[in-house]
């Protein structure tokens, strides 16, 4: 990539004033990455779309459709009512960050989810998102007021502390997702670096399970947030 558009992109950042680290190879690893599996995410949403059938569901489908039912399954749940106009952005993170996460298995690949900027980039995107529709669902005074809590005269402690709890869960959930992403690379490579045959298979099952837990653990919460965010009982 960049080969191709390494020397655009250095141009699009120094006219706005940024200095990439590297000016002969600006987008990094990680980057490629995750656009790879957004390309292969949409190619298969592309691929799903094209071969809608009732009565015969491709391979394809019937994957899209377990799913769904899971996410699904999930989001009712936790959210409650109304879960189905969020689903759509819960299955996306899911789908993101296990595609992510499994991209480590092959050799010579780093887990795209192991570089912090990655997970922060899901952390604040899912942030933004549930209190974008806390404020639509509540309007901005009744959804600040949540923060408030119940009691007038405790409102001025209250606030900043709700703020930085906030704040920190993009802290939480970059870190998180990061730590043991990481760690599980790490442990992998050790072990193919001392036992190159046999042994790293089993660490790679292990990688493989951590991948899976990490991206629901992600979805999870994501839904958890939206609930607290769209729900009018406070």
């Amino acid at each position: 990539m960049n080969g191709l558009f390494g020397g655009a992109v250095t141009t699009l950042l120094h006219a706005v004033g940024i200095a990439p680290a590297n000016a002969a190879a600006p987008i990094s690893d990680a980057y490629a990455l995750e656009l790879l599996v957004a390309g292969l995410l949409v190619a298969f949403f592309v691929v799903v779309r094209l071969t809608l059938n009732v009565e015969k569901p491709a391979p394809a489908q019937q994957m899209a459709e377990i799913i769904h039912e899971f996410v699904g399954g999930q989001a009712e749940q936790i959210i409650g009512h109304g879960y189905a106009r969020f689903q759509s952005f819960v299955t996306v993170i899911f789908l993101f960050v296990v595609s992510c996460n499994l991209l480590g298995l092959i050799p010579g690949i780093d887990t795209p989810t192991s570089f912090p900027v990655v997970p922060l980039g899901i952390a604040v995107a899912t942030f933004v998102y549930y209190h974008f529709h806390g404020f639509r669902e509540q309007g901005f005074v009744g959804y600040l007021g949540h923060f408030a809590g119940p009691i007038w005269w405790i409102a001025p402690l209250l606030f900043p502390i709700e703020i930085i709890s906030h704040c920190a869960r993009v802290m939480s959930l970059t870190i998180r997702l990061y730590a043991n992403m990481f760690a599980s690379d790490l442990v992998t490579l050790v072990f193919f670096s001392l036992v190159p045959l046999g042994v790293p298979v089993i660490f790679l099952g292990l990688h493989a399970m951590v991948s899976l837990i990490q991206a629901f653990v992600f979805m999870l919460l994501a839904m958890i947030y939206l609930s607290q965010a769209v729900s009018h009982e406070h």
